[in-house]
């Protein structure tokens, strides 16, 4: 097996990412590391590649880093990286208050793998992309923005959906995908 970091402290996330790598004929396992790295402010993709950078330096090797961004189109895509802030400032209900008034409730979750090969290289991004829209919460409050976040066609949000179902249509399924190709072709 493929031996990988993944570094987070958040065991929600972790169960997810084993779940996905560990499918098909060549899985990736994944040992994970808490590291508390500052984020700079910037776009998802400036984030990702600098929160990374810095991983990939503290551990002294290769590493992957995740970040996720909830986008509401009427916001222009805010809170999109700093979502993680916004939900521990008002919690669903009041992700759900900023788009009164709006009549558009349109969303899109955005997962942004990073790999880095080690200190001194340039971490290699992969994206994942979920439409949706925002909805009071519904289903079980323990992963997030998950109870607020129904993806188009499926009348779930993602908190009230089976980890499988979630795991094969989500962002971070989506972006995992993208980065277990990668991972895969470069071992």
């Amino acid at each position: 097996m493929n031996q990988k970091v993944f570094v987070t402290g958040n065991a929600n996330k972790l169960k997810e990412v084993r779940a996905i790598l560990s499918e098909g004929s060549h899985p990736i396992e994944v040992d994970s590391k808490s590291l508390d790295i500052d984020e700079i402010q910037g776009s998802t993709q400036e984030v990702a590649k600098a929160k990374c950078r810095r991983a990939a330096e503290i551990v002294n090797g290769p590493c992957i880093t995740e970040d996720t961004a909830l986008c509401f189109e009427a916001l222009k895509g805010l809170p999109g990286p700093y979502i993680k802030y916004f939900l521990a400032e008002v919690g669903h209900e009041g992700l759900n208050n900023m788009l009164v008034g709006f009549q558009t409730k349109n969303a899109w979750a955005l997962c942004t793998f990073a790999y880095c090969a080690g200190p001194g290289s340039e971490p290699i991004l992969f994206e994942g992309r979920t439409d949706g829209k925002i909805v009071p919460a519904r289903g079980p409050p323990n992963f997030g923005w998950d109870p607020v976040f129904e993806p188009d066609g499926t009348g779930l949000t993602y908190a009230e959906m089976p980890i499988e179902q979630k795991n094969k249509l989500s962002h971070r399924y989506k972006a995992l995908e993208k980065l277990r190709v990668f991972l895969q072709q470069s071992s």
